[in-house]
């Protein structure tokens, strides 16, 4: 870059050195006053951005923002900055409401999973949480997820699943979001627990957690002996619409594996969250033909299915059925992806299998 003293040296020689002088002293003044100019602009514009950030934060703070003491995380919508020790946390997912309560963190909202679950107050009657969910706001179900309620619980931390992806800009604008897969949050049950019990703060009490769950399918084992030995443990279910098989990593499957039960060969995979959907009631028999049989019913429709099912002359060659151990279980219950419902599977064993 030319400097503009160096354009006083390429002055026409004709021009007298008193007019170089006056010319040079012309643009020295020009210089400065653009400088002066420059600083004050550059005043103005950091004077700015700070009242923007103030501002900024005090609305954030109204619908429950944090302090900068933070920690910084990767999830699938990118990074989010968590407060340390976060108080008023919003659940989206409702199999996080377990994890959450399993280390003695009581969420301000959670959603459930499904539309009959957001009739009444659902979240104080569910029999495998106990009274555990009372005092905490039910928001609704997963897939609407409602944003004025969330507001208004000014929460400073909200768990939230990919389908929400449409609605993350306006979650963030409320408070930092982690966003999860729905193969972490269902097939990954225990990796989710452990993550969100580190990030409140918990390890004392994951760990306790972790503990008691081990303990408890060690004193399964032993009351099981050997009387399953040589057979398979099948999982099948319906919401009256669609029939399915539940595979090895899903929920309930992690359970049986623990247990070093064995399942039918066409339930010895892993499939993407954990199931082989739509199946036909002729292929029942091909996917759900074990020893012991555990149907799993999502709502009325599922029931009545189940009750259809067992009409059909297929129904009558399962091996299950002619040996008489067919188990009817509630789904919603054995697909809860998280340690309370983890023990309420584990009482539906003792209850089938050793009493």
């Amino acid at each position: 870059m030319i400097d503009w003293r160096d354009m006083v040296r390429i002055v026409p020689t004709r021009f007298t050195t008193r007019y170089n002088q006056i010319f040079l002293t012309s643009v020295n003044r020009i210089i400065r006053r653009f400088e002066r100019f420059a600083i004050m602009l550059l005043t103005a514009t950091i004077i700015l951005a700070c009242n923007s950030s103030v501002s900024n934060q005090n609305d954030s703070h109204e619908v429950g923002a944090v302090s900068t003491d933070c920690q910084v995380v990767q999830h699938m919508m990118g990074e989010s900055c968590i407060p340390n020790n976060p108080q008023r946390v919003v659940t989206a997912v409702h199999h996080f409401l377990g994890h959450m309560l399993a280390v003695n963190v009581k969420p301000v909202g959670s959603n459930v999973r499904y539309l009959n679950q957001a009739d009444g107050d659902y979240l104080s009657t569910q029999t495998y949480m106990g009274s555990e969910t009372q005092g905490i706001k039910l928001l609704g179900i997963e897939t609407q997820i409602n944003i004025e309620k969330i507001l208004a619980l000014k929460p400073d931390l909200i768990l939230a699943a990919e389908d929400s992806e449409s609605l993350y800009p306006k979650l963030s604008q409320i408070a930092p979001v982690i966003v999860f897969s729905f193969e972490d949050i269902v097939t990954n049950w225990k990796g989710s627990f452990s993550y969100i019990a580190k990030l409140l703060g918990k390890e004392d009490k994951l760990q306790q957690a972790l503990n008691k769950y081990n303990q408890r399918i060690e004193n399964l084992r032993t009351s099981l002996g050997n009387r399953y030995e040589n057979q398979t443990i099948s999982l099948a279910g319906s919401n009256g619409s669609n029939m399915y098989v539940f595979s090895k990593n899903s929920f309930p499957g992690s359970i049986l594996s623990d247990l070093g039960l064995e399942r039918p060969e066409a339930q010895r995979t892993d499939t993407p969250y954990g199931a082989i959907y739509n199946l036909s009631e002729e292929s029942l028999n091909q996917f759900a033909d074990g020893d012991v049989l555990f149907f799993l019913a999502f709502t009325k429709d599922g029931e009545d299915a189940f009750r259809e099912l067992r009409q059909r002359p297929l129904w009558q060659q399962l091996k299950a059925v002619q040996k008489n151990q067919v188990y009817f279980v509630n789904g919603y219950t054995w697909t809860g992806s998280n340690l309370f419902s983890a023990d309420a599977i584990i009482d539906d064993l003792y209850k089938y299998l050793v009493k």
